[in-house]
């Protein structure tokens, strides 16, 4: 079985959100025609504390982008953004979410950033996406969304490191810095990993 994964198409990442990613908003109409040729369709959403340690607010001094060690990890920090319950955090309004099966959601605990939609990014607890994927059969994962340098590829390669024969959906992602991606589209590839 094929899945397809919506990584966090919500507000904040569209043009005129707080973290907006450029030309974020127009995958979305490939997305959903995408969405028919998958047998399961899932999605994903950064659903953030308002005090979350990612985000630069919490940190007097410091500026969005700035990288610190955050409990033992390095940390961008970011903008606030897709701050739980908020109108940011929400699924863009453009996005046909009627076939999607489950919503996962990610960067829940203030004390650790959560790229991947399979783990937080220190790989301390799992959002169930893993066992939910296994439990239905799937065998293939495609993923798309935003951004493609952060939570899409980390995303793609833990499903690749889950057992899952994985491919990134390149015309429907975006980066916030296509440079970034270029160099982790390669790793992607070494590792195993599709580009379609």
């Amino acid at each position: 079985m094929k899945a397809l994964i919506i990584v966090d198409v919500q507000v904040d990442f569209l043009p005129g959100g707080s973290l907006a990613v450029p030309a974020g908003d127009t995958i979305i109409p490939i997305i959903n025609v995408l969405q028919k040729d998958y047998d399961l369709v899932v999605a994903t959403q950064d659903w953030h504390p308002a005090d979350h340690g990612s985000f630069s607010s919490q940190h007097p001094g410091s500026a969005a982008y700035d990288r610190i060690e955050l409990n033992g990890l390095e940390q961008v920090l970011w903008p606030d953004h897709c701050i739980e319950g908020t109108a940011g955090a929400a699924f863009a309004e453009a996005l046909d979410t009627r076939a999607v099966e489950a919503i996962f959601r990610k960067g829940t605990d203030k004390k650790i950033d959560s790229y991947s939609a399979f783990f937080d990014n220190g790989k301390l607890k799992a959002t169930g996406l893993q066992g939910y994927l296994q439990a239905r059969a799937v065998t293939e994962v495609h993923v798309c969304g935003l951004a493609a340098d952060y939570c899409v590829y980390f995303t793609a390669v833990d499903s690749l490191e889950a057992g899952f024969k994985t491919a990134i959906v390149s015309r429907a992602t975006k980066p916030i810095d296509k440079t970034t991606f270029m160099d982790k589209k390669e790793i992607f590839l070494q590792k195993g990993g599709r580009i379609l």
